[in-house]
């Protein structure tokens, strides 16, 4: 037939887009690599093979600042957002009262509103409250966005939860925190774990929110590596930095989906 599919020739060019489309994502990727154990300092020549810039970031005293505070800023961000998030999943699944559907929809707003739009919004906010600007700060405006990404990994790992088991629980004597603590949240587990380790990676890499809630002497990792490139341009120290980033980030995200695939086999 005229019209009839050439498959072998469909899937070839399936494989050749599927190379292009890898080779375009991660070619700046593994050239940043490479030119972080570039010996010398230019990135427009090799000379050599060194782990000299590694070694100069752990003894960067201002860089590793910044990493402990973005440490802290994210974990205790995820933190709450992980109690937060679940429990606004879990009532939003399981609850009716009025106005759920407003309240939903404001929940997830920061996935879809831009980080500029929220930083202003939140910086007017401190001010108008005349909260100064610290970690703490940041810790708020992180909550925000961390407790939305929480809510909708717990949410769609609640959607394949069978409700008739807490309601089972529910018959046979239990009290609803009983039933919660011992029936759902165990199942939900999953969830909550793949949602932190997604929220403490965003946490992580924002720079746009956290430069508008930082103060003076709580500047956070992505803040002192643009401070970085304004004052001395891009560095090998600052490749071997971003390496050690995208290998971070990539083995969390990992970390998440495997616990997600796991969550939802059980």
């Amino acid at each position: 037939m005229a019209n009839q599919i050439n498959v072998p020739t469909v899937k070839r060019w399936q494989t050749w887009y599927t190379i292009l489309a890898f080779f375009y994502m991660y070619l700046p990727i593994a050239v940043l690599t490479l030119f972080s154990f570039n010996k010398s300092p230019s990135p427009s020549k090799w000379t050599g093979f060194t782990w000299e810039w590694y070694a100069k970031f752990l003894q960067n005293p201002i860089l590793l600042a910044a990493l402990k505070n973005s440490l802290s800023v994210a974990l205790t961000a995820v933190s709450v957002s992980a109690i937060l998030g679940t429990l606004t999943a879990v009532g939003l699944a399981r609850y009716y009262f009025p106005g759920k559907s407003l309240y939903r929809g404001a929940t997830y707003l920061p996935l879809i509103i831009p980080d500029i739009a929220i930083a202003v919004a939140t910086l007017v906010f401190f001010a108008a409250i005349q909260l100064p600007l610290s970690l703490v700060t940041i810790v708020i405006a992180h909550i925000v966005f961390c407790l939305a990404y929480v809510a909708v990994v717990v949410s769609s790992r609640l959607a394949t939860i069978d409700p008739q088991l807490e309601e089972a629980a529910l018959d046979l004597g239990a009290t609803p925190v009983q039933a919660f603590l011992r029936v759902l949240l165990p199942q939900l587990l999953p969830g909550i774990l793949s949602g932190c380790l997604l929220s403490f990676i965003l946490s992580m890499d924002d720079f746009v929110i956290a430069y508008f809630t930082a103060g003076v002497g709580s500047t956070t990792l992505p803040i002192a590596i643009f401070s970085s490139l304004r004052s001395g341009g891009v560095t090998p120290e600052l490749n071997a930095l971003s390496v050690l980033l995208i290998i971070g980030s990539a083995s969390m995200a990992a970390i998440a989906e495997a616990i997600r695939s796991w969550g939802n086999h059980d």
